[in-house]
């Protein structure tokens, strides 16, 4: 009874599992068929026509299972698809899984249909007649970017200005669009590159005829430069008009791994820098030049003609200054002409053109060669290159006659006086060395003298006093001690020998 109690409990579990796993497969069924209805049936005339070729399939839950994630179905009428896929940085390129469950490699794809190329961070795969149905890409693919499917990619840039000049720098924006619709892929940006370029029309009747290709801006939407927000699907490009001034035609290039594509704008005339500059030596008194900056009347409003510039002098020392009093004369500023020499000046001018539109202007640089400061005259003496007073035309300071004799013989006394003088002279210093020779030497005798008597001298005895003795009659002689030079001459005497008794 146990036993069949026990089957019947085991019979019953695999009746409710079998059930519950045909109702998860019927779940994904309707949830495939409800996608192929979805591509196959047409859309309401209120509502955008989804050209896209890709299609996800099933719900969040169901591609929240890892081995259906990054699933697409691509539609039965596609003859070439270009896809994207953005994954983590470094990772291995993505697997593509077919319908059939056959694998695309990269490195290992037949090249005649599918071109392949891999980035650090994005796969983009080209495949011509692709089959039909259900893809699958396995990889470390970005959860916010699964799969992008390109179709016809287009740059919406500013159009350019009507008046524009060789050397402005201005700034141009500019969007994408894939299949018309804007793209806001923030790494779509590292896909694409997008530049502008000015090929030269080859009319001689300008001064840009036989020019080659310039290329003059690159949009960028990383912040940097004149990017207000980076990743925000808006690209800045900030051109820097250094060419020729001349007729262009502009061509919009966006390039991506697979293909380029470009877009040409009607021709523009690039007319020439209107600001000029010019010198006048001296022009501010003795020791300044004056620069003076004026513009083309006809292409600028000079009223708004701000400047800001830099004197680079001969020596190689700059000054910067800025020009912002508006009016309708020229603008002028004063140099110092302290030294001859190369001036250099170069300026960026900021104006208004006459049809209202803000401009900055890199000016070309301005050079002029100029002297140094004038040098006072000094008076020359000659006149006519003769010495009035030489060739007697000027007349002589007056001075008291004297003999000829007189005037010699007073000169060889002045003479001998002078030679007597330098004698006496040279007598007087031979004496006083002499002197100090002498005086040094018996200073030094001296000293000689007092050591060796400090020397001979007898020392004091530590042994006790001795009693007194009887005084002989050697010592009651009357015989006097020596004085003076004896005594100087007795120091140097040797002492004699003791008699023998």
């Amino acid at each position: 009874m146990k036993v069949w109690f026990y089957w019947v409990i085991i019979l019953s579990l695999f009746i409710h599992l079998s059930a519950g796993a045909q109702s998860q497969e019927d779940e994904r069924d309707a949830a495939r068929q409800l996608a192929d209805s979805a591509i196959q049936s047409p859309q309401s005339n209120n509502q955008d026509v989804d050209t896209s070729p890709l299609t996800e399939l099933g719900d969040s839950y169901t591609n929240s299972i890892k081995l259906l994630q990054n699933r697409f179905r691509v539609d039965y009428n596609v003859e070439e698809i270009t896809m994207v896929f953005f994954r983590e940085y470094g990772s291995a390129p993505v697997v593509l899984v077919r319908p059939d469950g056959s694998k695309l490699f990269q490195g290992r794809v037949d090249e005649d249909k599918v071109e392949w190329f891999d980035a650090d961070t994005f796969d983009m795969i080209t495949i011509k007649n692709p089959v039909p149905g259900p893809w699958q890409a396995v990889g470390q693919v970005l959860p916010e970017s699964r799969v992008m499917v390109i179709s016809n990619i287009e740059l919406h840039a500013d159009p350019l200005p009507d008046v524009l000049f060789a050397g402005e720098i201005l700034k141009s924006t500019a969007y994408l669009t894939n299949n018309g619709k804007p793209i806001d892929n923030k790494q779509f940006r590292d896909v694409v590159e997008l530049d502008i370029e000015f090929k030269s029309t080859n009319n001689p009747n300008f001064g840009n005829f036989g020019t080659g290709d310039q290329d003059v801006a690159t949009f960028q939407d990383d912040g940097r430069g004149m990017d207000e927000r980076p990743g925000d699907g808006v690209f800045t490009g900030q051109f820097n008009l250094k060419i020729a001034a001349g007729e262009w035609k502009p061509v919009f290039r966006v390039i991506t791994p697979m293909y380029t594509r470009e877009q040409e704008s009607q021709p523009i005339v690039l007319h020439n820098n209107p600001v000029s500059i010019d010198v006048e030596m001296n022009g501010g008194g003795d020791g300044y030049h004056k620069i003076i900056i004026d513009v083309d009347r006809d292409l600028v409003d000079i009223e708004s003609l701000l400047v800001d510039g830099k004197v680079k002098f001969p020596n190689a020392d700059m000054q910067n200054f800025s020009l912002t009093e508006g009016g309708s004369e020229p603008r002028e500023h004063l140099i110092v002409a302290y030294e001859e020499g190369i001036f250099r000046v170069k300026i960026t001018a900021y104006g208004t053109t006459m049809n209202g539109r803000d401009f900055i202007l890199d000016v070309p640089e301005f050079s002029f060669v100029a002297e140094g400061p004038q040098e006072p005259e000094v008076e020359d003496p000659l006149i006519d290159g003769k010495d009035p007073i030489v060739d007697g035309s000027a007349p002589l300071v007056e001075s008291p006659e004297l003999n000829p004799a007189a005037m010699t013989q007073n000169e060889e006394s002045s003479l001998d006086g002078q030679e007597e003088m330098d004698n006496g002279t040279l007598t007087i210093i031979l004496i006083a060395v002499n002197g100090s020779i002498v005086l040094i030497g018996v200073i030094a005798a001296a000293v000689i003298i007092f050591m060796r008597k400090k020397r001979t001298s007898p020392k004091p005895s530590s042994s006790p006093a001795k009693q007194p003795t009887a005084t002989t009659d050697a010592e009651l002689s009357m015989e006097e001690k020596p004085k003076g030079l004896k005594k100087l001459f007795g120091m140097f005497k040797k002492g004699s020998k003791p008699e023998k008794s």
